[in-house]
């Protein structure tokens, strides 16, 4: 089986990781960190990155089967599912670690999440102010072991983040 991936960042990264774990086609996922200084902070722990300091952003690593779901299905879920129009803001979560952004791996994905923005930005009054950025100015880290699945750890069903 041929496999693809794809980074997202959408406020706290308890919710999308189990929104993403439910999406059938999506093989599996990791809660992790994301477009920080890799140089001061070459591997972020969740301290660090709710410092503030660190500018690295919670972030969701999704292996999917392109066979069963699409990038572009992958890319609704994302702007259908958490306000791309708050700056570094998701409900009551606010910081540079809870921004709104989507890494791509390569040009046809860079393609897709623009076309995507621009497809979703007829939803809202606001301007979609999700970043953009290359997978190759960055690193995934995973998130501590307590943070990967914790809404499913804790029986909760419905995509939070907040348990």
């Amino acid at each position: 089986m041929v496999t693809q991936t794809a980074y997202f960042a959408m406020g706290c990264f308890w919710g999308p990781q189990l929104l993403f774990d439910q999406t059938p086609g999506v093989i599996s996922s990791k809660a992790g960190y994301m477009g920080g200084n890799l140089k001061k902070f070459p591997n972020p722990t969740y301290e660090q990155v709710c410092s503030h300091i660190s500018g690295y952003t919670e972030s969701i690593e999704v292996v999917f089967n392109p066979e069963k779901i699409t990038y572009n299905a992958l890319l609704d879920l994302f702007f259908l599912n958490h306000n791309p129009t708050t700056k570094n803001r998701q409900h009551f979560d606010i910081g540079i670690q809870y921004r709104s952004e989507i890494f791509y791996e390569n040009e046809t994905q860079k393609k897709a999440a623009l076309s995507s923005l621009k497809k979703h930005q007829k939803n809202y009054k606001k301007l979609i102010v999700t970043k953009i950025t290359n997978t190759m100015n960055t690193k995934f880290f995973p998130a501590e072991e307590y943070h990967q699945k914790y809404l499913q750890k804790q029986g909760i069903k419905v995509p939070t983040c907040h348990a």
